[in-house]
């Protein structure tokens, strides 16, 4: 049937509407309690705003507001099905999944971060992924310890 006949945009405009998936890390999917709350949570809005999309009468508007809430659904039930809670660590002699670490920088500078699953991570906010550079080396480490990272020393300061 020809375009014409119907309500619809074209197929190739209907295709834009799709958003690529979102990438999935390769890493085991260790999350905190706090992190698989996170993404239940971020679920649940989006199934709410695929329910709100839903329901605009509209087909075209209906596609283009489904099309991020479809995608975010696929990568949240995706992380959900994957997600591996790991407890909080049973002590603070090293650091490990869970621990917040502050360290010494050569430079003066004290930074603290809670070490976390990816989907939980934001620097900013004071959490990055266990994947991450710093975590990678901070790990396994004790207070006082050492470790270098693009030429820069970081001490240890303390685990919580």
């Amino acid at each position: 049937m020809s375009v014409a006949f119907v309500k619809e945009e074209s197929a190739e405009t209907a295709a834009e509407t799709q958003l690529p998936d979102r990438p999935v890390s390769p890493h085991p999917n260790l999350v905190t309690e706090t992190g698989l709350k996170a993404l239940e949570s971020q679920l649940q809005e989006a199934r709410e705003a695929y329910e709100a999309a839903n329901a605009i009468e509209d087909i075209n508007e209906r596609r283009r507001q489904l099309a991020g809430p479809v995608r975010d659904l696929r990568y949240l039930s995706e992380r959900l099905r994957t997600a591996q809670l790991v407890p909080a660590p049973a002590t603070n002699d090293a650091v490990a999944f869970g621990s917040t670490v502050t360290f010494n920088r050569d430079d003066g500078r004290v930074q603290t971060y809670r070490i976390v699953g990816e989907d939980e991570a934001d620097p900013k906010a004071g959490s990055i992924s266990y994947v991450s550079p710093v975590a990678r080396l901070l790990m396994g480490k004790a207070v006082g310890d050492v470790v270098t990272m693009g030429g820069q020393e970081l001490e240890i300061e303390k685990i919580a």
